[in-house]
């Protein structure tokens, strides 16, 4: 299943769902700052979500209905990060070009991202050696 396009509100809500595991759209509302968003907004986009299938009702307490995400946080970010990488031609690139000029992504990072592309190459590089086979005497 394709992960659904999430706007900055939903994507609050799961991140509370994602921390909790299940909660009634009242302990949801309860769960962001103050000023939290309206009961009803709650509600709404709960529902919209329900019907984009990134949460699930999974039981009722009385009149509350308990939910859950449905799509996994990786999944998630992966989805936000393409459409992101959308913006930019879909290239990292000038995406990390913008980010070292509004100084928001600094040498020691690129350095960290270095590192992690090398760890990453070295896993894919194993993972596609052919076993050595051994020799019988």
């Amino acid at each position: 299943m394709k992960t659904p396009k999430l706007a900055k509100l939903e994507l609050r809500i799961l991140e509370v769902l994602w921390t909790r595991g299940r909660a009634s759209m009242r302990e949801i509302q309860q769960a962001f700052p103050e000023p939290r968003p309206a009961y009803t907004t709650i509600t709404n986009t709960m529902y919209r979500m329900e019907a984009k299938q990134s949460v699930r009702r999974v039981r009722k307490i009385g009149n509350a209905d308990i939910f859950e995400p449905s799509i996994a946080k990786d999944a998630a970010r992966e989805g936000l990060l393409d459409e992101i990488l959308s913006f930019f031609g879909g290239r990292p690139q000038p995406m990390m070009a913008q980010l070292v000029e509004s100084g928001r992504l600094t040498l020691d990072d690129i350095r960290e991202l270095e590192k992690a592309a090398e760890a990453v190459r070295q896993r894919k590089a194993e993972s596609e050696k052919p076993e050595r086979k051994r020799k019988s005497k």
